[in-house]
């Protein structure tokens, strides 16, 4: 009796075929190099960037066994079912403006995934990249987290080096999720589970972004990058419930999000504008 072939198949990363495809001259990108494993890609990616490595170094591991979220969460992978990979870059714009970076990850992200799998990505700010519960393939669950960023700025050589990670589920099983709330794309019915095209759309678009912002000096305004992620960005216009530091919570509506990526509130003491904080979507009474 034949064997029944696996309707989702997890066949490793090209590399030959990622270089020749994105690594050209006056490109963006140095290298794509990849790896069998890595506890945190970010971690691994820092440690080369304070040896030397250069701008546009790509790290990406078949398997994450020690992943860093945001708010020191952790999460690890099975082997090639998610897209883990990490970025090295060191732009010459204001430090102030480098926390646009990781919402140029999450755009790139969701014009990628938008492009490649036809799944409707969006943003939470600052940076999750989501299913909206609308555009979910099973609606009623809420929204769906296909992937988190973390972008990490180091100072220790002087000019400033920052790694921008991402992690982003691509054919797991429900049962090989982290949390009930995260989705993979073979679950919201992906057209495409490819990880090399996916890769491939996620650098193209990333350098076409990079490419304008660093060229505006990092001026999310001036470059268009800002009016980009509003468009994306699902948490505009919503009642959100913010957990910020010290366990305190506002709640209200927001309703802007400024020119240096931070979320506006009007909350019971007025507009305010948060720079952190984790963000939860209130979902309408009825």
């Amino acid at each position: 009796m034949a064997a029944t072939e696996d309707p989702f198949p997890r066949p490793p990363l090209d590399p030959a075929a990622l270089n020749a495809g994105l690594v050209r001259p006056g490109g963006m990108w140095e290298r794509i190099e990849v790896v069998p494993e890595a506890g945190s890609t970010n971690t691994e990616l820092a440690a080369r960037g304070r040896a030397g490595a250069p701008h546009g170094s790509v790290l990406v591991a078949e398997h994450q066994s020690a992943g860093r979220g945001r708010m020191g969460r952790g999460f690890s992978t099975p082997p090639r079912a998610a897209l883990t990979v990490s970025l090295l870059l060191r732009p010459d714009v204001p430090p102030a403006r480098l926390g646009w970076l990781s919402a140029l990850m999450g755009v790139a992200a969701v014009g990628a995934v938008r492009s490649t799998t036809g799944v409707r990505a969006a943003l939470k700010w600052p940076n999750d990249l989501l299913v909206p519960e609308a555009f979910r393939a099973r609606p009623g669950g809420g929204d769906g987290k296909l992937a988190g960023i973390l972008a990490e700025v180091d100072f220790s050589s002087g000019d400033p080096a920052v790694v921008v990670g991402i992690g982003l589920n691509v054919s797991q099983a429900p049962d090989e999720l982290p949390v009930d709330t995260a989705v993979s794309l073979r679950g919201e019915g992906a057209a495409d589970l490819d990880r090399g095209v996916l890769l491939a759309s996620l650098l193209g678009g990333f350098e076409e972004l990079y490419t304008m912002w660093a060229a505006a000096g990092g001026d999310a305004e001036r470059s268009g990058l800002a009016a980009v992620y509003r468009d994306v960005c699902t948490t505009l216009g919503r009642r959100v419930r913010v957990h910020l530091p010290g366990d305190r919570i506002l709640e209200g509506v927001v309703t802007a999000i400024d020119a240096e990526g931070r979320l506006v509130v009007d909350g019971p003491e007025g507009e305010r504008a948060l720079s952190v904080g984790d963000v939860v979507h209130v979902r309408p009474a009825g």
